[in-house]
């Protein structure tokens, strides 16, 4: 049995080994084996990895979130400030010109398509494009459940997971 000092070391090389995204697959799986110890202390030391895992992707999912939304305010303000440098040039009349880093010019853009709201019940079959169609699970599980044979199309299956507690 492994002492206690042991078992600690063993559990925080695990934690490191499965946040590295460069370890190899095989590695992991060789150090989940060799940790020593009862059922219930490897479980219990398992599901403690597991849960600071689970923290370390929520921490990062919530920094992603904010990175994006830092992301699109600096966007945001990029887009209104050319808003405003290219207003400034047009009522001034100053539409090209050069300093010593940049050049400044205004360009007209090519012709886009605007659909006429009003009319787009009008638009022809040979100007829509028509998307897959999707399964839809839950009525496909509510038809089986209410009696309805589907055999050969669908069917329901169990699995297990576990769960911690």
């Amino acid at each position: 049995m492994s002492t206690l000092y042991q078992l600690t070391a063993d559990y925080m090389n695990l934690l490191e080994l499965a946040e590295d995204p460069d370890i190899d697959e095989q590695a992991f799986m060789d150090t989940l084996e060799g940790i020593e110890g009862a059922l219930e202390d490897k479980a219990e030391g398992y599901a403690k990895v597991m849960r600071q895992l689970e923290a370390d992707a929520a921490a990062c999912d919530a920094e992603s979130k904010r990175l994006k939304n830092k992301s699109k305010t600096i966007d945001n303000n990029i887009k209104r400030m050319k808003q405003a440098l290219q207003f400034a040039m047009q009522a001034t009349g100053k539409t090209k010109f050069k300093t010593a880093l940049f050049s400044f010019y205004i360009q007209k853009n090519p012709a886009s398509v605007v659909i006429d709201e009003q009319y787009i019940e009008n638009i022809p079959e040979r100007f829509l494009v028509r998307k897959d169609p999707e399964i839809n699970r839950k009525a496909i599980r509510d038809a089986i459940d209410a009696g309805e044979d589907l055999e050969g199309l669908a069917h329901l299956e169990s699995t297990e997971s576990l769960r911690i507690k």
